[in-house]
């Protein structure tokens, strides 16, 4: 008779994972504490979610401010002309990617999406000038026929990011009249 139940491994990855994601920093003994798990347990669960690529890597919450970047979601509407392999390949491959980075923009994700568009990616960049150039090679890259409307916003002011609260919070205040 095995030890745990799928259930029980199922919600001691959830338990696992939710620590994970605010706290990736930390020692696997840290996060085992957080999570009531032996170190062991942790170390077993955390190597095979990255074998499953249930987890697919690792970064850090960054304020952009401070690098002298700005946040931008680029939200894009497709025709319903089909798209051709070759022209997905290059919006999804590495080329939309090695573009971008010519330009100075780091495309920080890239999600196909339901709604009123098709697709968001989200980036970073100094000046609305990289931003537009952005918009001008995604274009360039997809070709005409494929894309009706490309809309950009900028953030002006994290309140959270990857499940991590901005340590800055209170600054929204100014930006706000409060009585």
């Amino acid at each position: 008779m095995p030890k745990s139940s799928k259930k029980q491994i199922d919600e001691d990855d959830k338990t696992f994972l939710k620590i994970l994601q605010k706290n990736s920093g930390d020692s696997i003994e840290s996060i085992a504490k957080r999570c009531g798990f032996s170190r062991q347990k942790v170390w077993r669960i955390k190597k095979r979610l990255e074998k499953d690529k249930t987890i697919w890597g690792y970064s850090a919450v960054v304020d952009e401010d401070k690098l002298g970047l700005k946040q931008y979601f680029i939200l894009i509407k497709r025709t319903t002309k089909p798209a051709t392999k070759e022209k997905l390949d290059k919006v999804i491959g590495r080329e939309l990617k090695n573009e971008s980075a010519k330009i100075g923009v780091d495309i920080e994700g890239s999600f196909y999406i339901h709604g009123s568009f098709d697709w968001l990616i989200s980036i970073t960049a100094s000046h609305i000038r990289q931003v537009k150039k952005f918009c001008e090679t995604f274009g360039t890259l997809f070709a005409e026929g494929y894309v009706s409307d490309i809309q950009v916003l900028e953030v002006i002011f994290p309140i959270e990011k990857n499940g991590i609260d901005n340590p800055n919070v209170k600054e929204i205040e100014s930006l706000f009249s409060i009585e």
